[in-house]
């Protein structure tokens, strides 16, 4: 590709990141929160939006309607930058140009030596430019600085080097590394670091057309990609509700292959015989890290009085900014619904400041398992703490759920665990750790918290397909 050039509507402004803050060891999982000192007086490195057009055949180019749309600062509320709004015309021409680079280009046919080169300078760039693709993400997402530099950045370049480390082995590996050609749908609320990171995988050497990116809307664009005849699988992370979507969308047209990485509500179970001191910040760590996604389900008895005996109204750690007001306002429509169901509010429970999509880390207990708050995913900083009395009891709680992503158990005794950890039906079971990952360990969920799985060795056959070939041999004497 030739030197990707600088794209209009350039942002200049700086963007203030978190620093500070405790450090907290999970394990192998290293966890790090901001201090609302630290936001009050954040330090601001440069960055800027340079890539806000969609990725199409190696160049980046407006969408076909010429449409735009405002990515967010969802800690202010304000306007970053105006991207490239992409949708079926876009996609098409997207999935043209994957599809000439997969029939007709040299990366499917390129020895897989080649392309475990391609992709391990992927990763050496990746980790040069750490800290920008960082900030950018902790800009247009919200999260802590130090996730995104210290946690994400990092796991993303370990995952290009750990399947590039396949390639030449059995000469495959996820997506790229396979040989296949990839369209990407960014998610609409945070479209500007993936198109920063295609220009460095473009700079290691990726042909044309190879990658394309779309940013759009899910009922344009992605329902788009989903129903194209010419693409022949799909992967995607989100909701449960668009993931079936997504599926049914696939099934309607060329019955591609699907995988989905959807929601969750995982069991956080703490025995008597647990390390509660442990337990109660690690659960604080699963609670907010990404953002909420490990939310809580099962605390035992003596994390609840914990809790309890925090200051009423003090928040249990400092808040963080969600993604958008839609997300804003749907957690705490969840915290009015856990109030008016009678559990107990112990702390936090409503919008921290006035700017920004802030909200006080809220913690609940009294939970009955039949409300909402216990049942349905949040997707934010609300906690909630339920009683068990034994083991046979809390595996068929944990177990009545819809969700089967991931679990946590915190006890000292080995039968307790294997028992737990035989029993529940989930994707993960965490043992005294929690929201440990590596690339080769795989992820996902059973139930409805998705199909198949991601990272490992397990990531490996969603991009291939299995051939058999059977030919004669005349006169096979040596048989």
């Amino acid at each position: 590709m030739a030197a990707a050039r600088r794209i209009s509507s350039l942002v200049s402004r700086s963007i203030p990141l978190l620093r500070g803050g405790k450090q907290i060891n999970g394990g192998r999982g290293m966890y790090r929160y901001s201090t609302a000192a630290a936001y009050e007086n954040p330090i601001t490195p440069p960055v800027s939006v340079q890539y806000d057009k969609l990725l199409i055949d190696g160049k980046f180019v407006d969408a076909a309607s010429g449409k735009t749309f405002p990515t967010l600062d969802p800690r202010t509320g304000e306007v970053i930058a105006h991207v490239a709004e992409g949708d079926a015309e876009d996609v098409n021409r997207a999935v043209s140009a994957a599809r000439k680079a997969f029939d007709e280009g040299p990366w499917p046919r390129m020895t897989a030596y080649g392309r475990q080169k391609i992709l391990l300078r992927f990763a050496d760039l990746i980790e040069k430019h750490n800290d920008e693709i960082a900030a950018l993400e902790t800009w247009d997402n919200g999260k802590p600085f130090e996730q995104s530099a210290q946690i994400e950045v990092p796991m993303f370049a370990r995952l290009f080097r750990y399947y590039a480390g396949w390639t030449d082995k059995i000469h495959v590996g996820p997506a790229l590394a396979c040989g296949n050609t990839v369209v990407l749908k960014t998610a609409e609320q945070t479209p500007l670091s993936a198109l920063l990171v295609s220009k460095l995988l473009h700079e290691a050497g990726l042909p044309d057309g190879v990658l394309n990116i779309v940013s759009g809307f899910g009922p344009t664009a992605g329902a788009a990609l989903c129903s194209h005849m010419d693409v022949d699988k799909i992967a995607f992370t989100g909701s449960t509700d668009t993931g079936r979507i997504v599926l049914e969308l696939a099934a309607k047209s060329n019955l591609k292959p699907v995988t989905l990485e959807l929601g969750g509500k995982s069991p956080f179970i703490v025995c008597e015989d647990a390390d509660v001191d442990q337990a109660v910040e690690l659960a604080h760590a699963a609670l907010f890290f990404n953002q909420g996604n490990a939310a809580v389900l099962d605390l035992g008895l003596t994390c609840m009085k914990r809790h309890r005996a925090r200051p009423s109204g003090k928040p249990a750690r400092t808040p963080l900014s969600w993604i958008d007001g839609e997300q804003f306002e749907k957690i705490l429509k969840y915290i009015r619904i856990g109030q008016d169901a009678g559990a107990t509010l112990e702390t936090g429970g409503d919008r921290h400041g006035t700017k920004g999509y802030y909200i006080q880390p809220t913690v609940f207990s009294n939970v009955k398992d039949d409300m909402p708050i216990a049942r349905e995913e949040i997707f934010g900083p609300v906690q909630t703490i339920l009683k068990f009395k034994d083991l046979d009891e809390v595996i068929q709680r944990a177990n009545n759920s819809i969700y089967g992503l991931a679990a946590g158990v915190f006890t000292h005794n080995l039968d307790t665990a294997n028992t737990l950890m035989r029993a529940l039906k989930v994707g993960t079971v965490w043992i005294n750790c929690f929201d440990t990952f590596d690339a080769t360990i795989p992820f996902g969920g059973y139930k409805m918290s998705g199909i198949g799985r991601e990272k490992g060795e397990y990531g490996l056959k969603n991009y291939l397909q299995v051939k058999a070939v059977v030919t004669p041999i005349k006169n096979p004497a040596w048989l």
